[in-house]
């Protein structure tokens, strides 16, 4: 019988001293990584990297052409003064901008309000823009509120109708005027006012200003001031305007009237005999006449003894001023002096030989005395018979 033993198994080679063991095949990953490349999260973060980078670089450009445009010169091609009307928004102002020629970009206007965070800043108001001002130029000109100012100027002397007439012809001016304000209320200077203003507004200002003035004059006065208050000062310093419009003459008129209210004397102005003729509404354009100078009016300081009741204009602040520290003399009269001012007298005497001066430097520049309008004499005190 046969003895069938199965084979011994046959041992692996021996390990040859120094020899590393060969290292196992690794299997490829070549077709598992184009499965991952070609996925759709993978193709569209790409795409949508993409897609920034194309509008970074776009909006760079953009940025970059927009910046160029916001400071470059504009199409004005000279200084032109627009309004923006109130409740205007952001894109209401951009195209009125374009449409006037301020700007040519709309958009570069608006891009450049929002980024600079000046969309709710924008004012209303006229507004005057240089020449090929850029859009940078143009915003902030309208954040700032600089808008365009007027002159307002009111002359010394004026009656309160002759200002309110003023100011109803001026255009930039706005609104009616109700009720002509109290004589010798408003102060005449220069005011600023913006297109638009209205008139009431105007005259409300002139009566504070007026005020304020009043009360540190007043309290400026000199003692022996023969004024019992601030509307007398007012009274009186409104004939000193009228009767000379030499500012460093002020003082001695002045003088003179203070004087004759000392002494219980007629003032004897011309000024208030025309006043009471045409009561403030303008000017009387003939030479006082003897009936004039004897007709009682209760402005006529002819014919009433002490002040008017009233004023007969608006005195400016160097008649005020004037009035409340007349100069230190004792002249009585004074008269036009042919060189633009007058001569003072402290005599009836030296005062007639002013007039006759007077009166001979119109003859001499052959000047008919009945051709000049009333009140250019400068004449106080020179009808002899009436003093």
């Amino acid at each position: 019988m046969t003895d069938q033993t199965p084979p011994e198994p046959t041992p692996a080679p021996a390990e040859t001293p120094g020899t590393a063991p060969a290292p196992a095949a690794k299997p490829l990953r070549t077709r598992r990584a184009s499965k991952r490349a070609g996925h759709p999260l993978v193709v569209a973060g790409s795409a949508v990297f993409t897609l920034l980078l194309m509008v970074i670089l776009l909006g760079g450009g953009a940025l970059w052409v927009g910046l160029k445009r916001y400071d470059a010169p504009g199409p004005l091609p000279q200084d032109t003064a627009i309004i923006i009307p109130g409740e205007s928004g952001l894109m209401d102002i951009a195209d009125l901008l374009v449409k006037r020629g301020i700007i040519t970009d709309k958009w570069v206007f608006v891009g450049a309000a929002v980024g600079t965070r000046s969309s709710g800043k924008l004012k209303a108001g006229e507004y005057e823009f240089a020449g090929q001002a850029s859009i940078r130029q143009v915003l902030d000109t309208i954040v700032s509120g600089k808008v365009i100012e007027y002159n307002v100027t009111i002359p010394e002397g004026l009656t309160s109708d002759q200002i309110v007439q003023r100011l109803l012809e001026m255009e930039e001016l706005s609104g009616a005027i109700r009720q002509v304000p109290r004589e010798g209320s408003l102060l005449p200077d220069t005011y600023k006012v913006t297109r638009g203003t209205s008139r009431e507004d105007v005259l409300r200002r002139m009566a504070r200003t007026q005020d304020t003035l009043l009360k540190e004059i007043w309290q400026k006065r000199d003692p022996a001031l023969p004024l019992k208050s601030p509307e007398e000062l007012v009274i009186l310093a409104s004939i000193v305007e009228k009767e000379t419009g030499v500012a460093q003459e002020r003082p001695e008129v002045a003088a003179v009237f203070v004087n004759r209210l000392n002494k219980k004397m007629r003032l004897q102005s011309d000024p208030t005999i025309i006043y009471g003729l045409v009561r403030g509404k303008g000017r009387l354009d003939r030479p006082i006449t003897r009936t004039d100078i004897t007709t009682p009016t209760p402005f006529n300081t002819y014919t009433i003894p002490g002040l008017p009741p009233g004023p007969i204009g608006n005195p400016g602040r160097a008649s005020l001023e004037a009035t409340a520290n007349p100069a230190k003399s004792k002249a009585l009269y004074f008269v036009a002096d042919g060189s633009g001012g007058h001569a003072f007298a402290e005599t009836l005497d030296q005062h007639n030989r002013n007039v006759a001066r007077w009166r001979q430097i119109e003859r001499d520049r052959k000047i008919d005395p009945s051709s000049q309008p009333a009140g250019t004499q400068g004449n106080t005190g020179a009808t002899p018979d009436i003093n």
